[in-house]
């Protein structure tokens, strides 16, 4: 982004911190025909149920409402209420799934061409294929729609693809590069022809090349995507409460639990969210993960992890423990990852609710600007 733009929005705040957006909440042709007429996340949100006493559904949004994405309204009010936490950007989920197939892109392209929007922005390409889940026992996961790697040609055309978006002054950068994230780096079959083919494209278009970031929830493998050429891993430590809090039995009896009684998994915030973060986070080439909460239910019923009681209190001293850790880095990358803005259909969102309101808002806002 413009150095402007940068000074404007990072000003005293503690880290660079990016959130994932998703912008599945517009209905398209494909949905409709795979879900029925209109469907988007909010039709598996607003479905939602309680599955046992104190579980928190269904989750209403309150300023914003059941919002639709084609409205520029919408997204202009989504940036005001990122930057009124410190949020420096959004972090845009980006689907090509190969041979120019792109799908949900109409609110980052309306977005790009929405001067009114101020707030930086970058993508992350979720490059995976899309399944009709099925959470019973006998059922089978059918194919909607395969992620592909055609090679050098839909490579190149991916880039032109985006080309306006990397050459727009609100683009986020990293050592001057625009960031790129990658869900899955392990499934790009040849990896270093990608990176060759974008950097080489990028200079010869005026730019730096591009400053890329694997996402990955396993910190052994850092080191890893760093051979492979990857600027920086963003470290998501979700799942991480169940590797050390659990005893072998524990482990033993959840997974029958989740295999062969089709019930889900049902943590206290409190406790997974100590495992959220680790060493690795101080390091100049891991950026780390802030995780509000989490609850996969409207999308799947029983069979799924529920991170039960958080709080915009809890959240904040999750969010705390994250920030300090990245002070003794270059202020360039001290960036954090979100996850998510408004992932509602996971449980998973900072966007204003009516039990909490602007909280998670208001907390992470605070843990920014501490002095």
């Amino acid at each position: 982004m413009s150095t402007f733009l940068m000074e404007e929005n990072i000003r005293g705040k503690r880290a660079r911190v990016l959130a994932y957006y998703l912008p599945q909440f517009h209905p398209i042709p494909e949905n409709d025909k795979w879900w029925g007429k209109g469907f988007t996340e909010w039709t598996n949100v607003g479905k939602a149920k309680p599955l046992f006493r104190g579980h928190y559904q269904p989750r209403v949004p309150a300023d914003l409402g059941y919002y639709d994405l084609r409205l520029p309204e919408v997204q202009e009010e989504q940036a005001e209420l990122a930057k009124e936490a410190g949020i420096e950007g959004f972090c845009y989920w980006h689907y090509w799934f190969g041979n120019g197939r792109q799908l949900l892109e109409r609110p980052f392209n309306s977005m790009l061409k929405n001067k009114n929007i101020d707030l930086p922005f970058c993508l992350a390409w979720a490059n995976h294929s899309w399944y009709a889940k099925s959470f019973d026992l006998k059922g089978k996961d059918q194919l909607l729609i395969e992620q592909q790697y055609p090679g050098k040609t839909d490579y190149t055309e991916h880039f032109f693809s985006l080309l306006s978006a990397f050459e727009d002054d609100r683009y986020v950068r990293v050592d001057g590069k625009p960031l790129f994230v990658i869900f899955s780096p392990k499934s790009i079959p040849d990896l270093s022809l990608f990176f060759d083919t974008w950097n080489d494209l990028a200079i010869k278009n005026g730019l730096k090349g591009f400053f890329f970031v694997a996402n990955s929830d396993n910190v052994k493998e850092i080191d890893l995507w760093r051979s492979k050429g990857f600027d920086a891993v963003n470290i998501n430590r979700l799942f991480h409460f169940a590797q050390y809090e659990y005893s072998l039995w524990r482990k033993a009896i959840n997974k029958f639990f989740r295999l062969y009684m089709n019930r889900s998994s049902i943590v206290e915030y409190k406790v997974a969210s100590k495992y959220f973060s680790g060493v690795e986070d101080s390091l100049e080439y891991c950026f780390p993960t802030i995780i509000p909460n989490w609850d996969h239910s409207p999308r799947s019923g029983r069979k799924i992890h529920i991170l039960h009681n958080s709080t915009p209190a809890l959240f904040k001293e999750h969010a705390t423990k994250v920030i300090d850790s990245v002070q003794n880095k270059l202020f360039e990358h001290r960036i954090c990852f979100i996850k998510s803005w408004n992932e509602w259909g996971e449980g998973n969102y900072m966007e204003p609710d009516l039990k909490y309101g602007k909280g998670y808002i208001h907390a992470l806002r605070e843990v920014l600007l501490k002095e």
